[in-house]
């Protein structure tokens, strides 16, 4: 135990720039100084590009087939429609295959893409570890398989030519430090995740971390909630931790804004509706367009982690076309950005979305001589 507990200090320490871990233990001043400073980074970004410069030239007229674990999912909905836009600029026919959230569709969707004898496929919002049968065939007829949010880190393997994706490590690491920061160290909090998606586990792993590295806070509990939950069974689920833990919980991370879209639906009751009056929310992605309403209409949700997904889109085309060109992944990873009400404003937020304005379309334009 005292093992994994170390592993797990030196592991925070690295990623959150810590000197000395015992440092952020023992001085809940410094710990919270160092977490100000963090969010403020994680609160700006960048109007210049910081991505791939360089490349291949766009292969023509290529066949693309997107499969979506579940297109009702915001995010991987908004990644599909990138996918589209930037295979329309390289003049790619761009297929989408949705599985509605049934894992056992997705054997079915790998088997109507390779049918399709395509160029390259694109396997969101599923573990690629899941598929290990489904990417074995398509390595076998030398079809590249780009990820996005298929594996936790942005690297060749399991499968896969790359996989695109904010960090979940530093995402959940911003979600909580977020929450530190706002309750000036004194969080009371409730983690809600969906173990399914290992993407989900790991911004849960290090959301949890934080929170128990920062000494005057308190976790109270790590919530295992599946995607099958219903609004009713949520809200019967807040109703009862906050009876359990009463005023000591002011806080709630998820590892996604969908958790709050439910309890922000219509028809709470007016007990549901005084406990959310006490309760703020932070979500460790994807920024929909909900919780960017939410958190300007300062109603309930205070943040979210947005991810650039049409960004991750043109990205992901660029992938593929590295790998079709037979050179290696681009290794870039867009870094994580926090969504409040201060910033609520930029970065395309006042569509109710997360589009930089780094230029990344005119960028990817020059790389594919387009």
């Amino acid at each position: 135990m005292k093992s994994t507990l170390t592993k797990t200090v030196v592991l925070f320490a690295a990623v959150f720039g810590i000197v000395g871990a015992a440092v952020a233990q023992e001085d809940p001043a410094i710990f919270l100084g160092r977490a100000n400073a963090r969010v403020a980074r994680a609160q700006g970004y960048s109007n210049h590009w910081e991505g791939p410069v360089a490349g291949p030239k766009a292969a023509s007229s290529k066949v693309i087939v997107f499969i979506g674990a579940d297109l009702r999912d915001k995010g991987t909905a908004r990644v599909a429609s990138g996918v589209k836009e930037a295979g329309a600029a390289v003049g790619w026919n761009v297929q989408v295959v949705d599985c509605y959230g049934v894992p056992g569709r997705r054997a079915e969707a790998f088997s109507r893409a390779l049918a399709l004898k395509p160029d390259g496929i694109v396997l969101a919002g599923a573990d690629a570890r899941n598929q290990t049968r489904e990417l074995a065939a398509a390595a076998k007829l030398n079809v590249p398989v780009v990820g996005w949010h298929a594996a936790t880190r942005a690297v060749q393997g399991e499968g896969l030519f790359t996989n695109v994706g904010t960090d979940p490590r530093e995402v959940g690491q911003i979600a909580a430090l977020y929450g530190v920061v706002e309750s000036k160290g004194r969080a009371g909090v409730v983690v809600f995740v969906d173990s399914s998606s290992a993407y989900a586990a790991a911004k849960s792993v290090d959301a949890t971390d934080v929170i128990k590295q920062c000494q005057t806070c308190s976790l109270l509990s790590v919530e295992e909630v599946p995607a099958t939950e219903t609004i009713a069974q949520f809200r019967q689920r807040i109703t009862d931790l906050s009876k359990r833990f009463g005023n000591r919980w002011t806080h709630m991370i998820g590892m996604n804004d969908l958790y709050f879209d439910l309890l922000t639906a219509p028809g709470a009751d007016p007990a549901m509706a005084a406990t959310l009056g006490r309760l703020q929310a932070i979500a460790a992605g994807d920024g929909s367009d909900t919780a960017y309403q939410r958190i300007r209409n300062k109603q309930l949700q205070i943040g979210t982690i947005p991810e650039p997904l049409n960004l991750q889109g043109w990205q992901i085309v660029d992938e593929l076309n590295r790998a079709i060109a037979g050179v290696k992944p681009s290794g870039y990873t867009s870094p994580a950005y926090l969504a409040t009400i201060e910033n609520n404003a930029f970065h395309g937020g006042s569509k109710n979305a997360f589009d930089p304005g780094n230029g990344y379309r005119d960028e990817y334009r020059k790389i594919w001589l387009k």
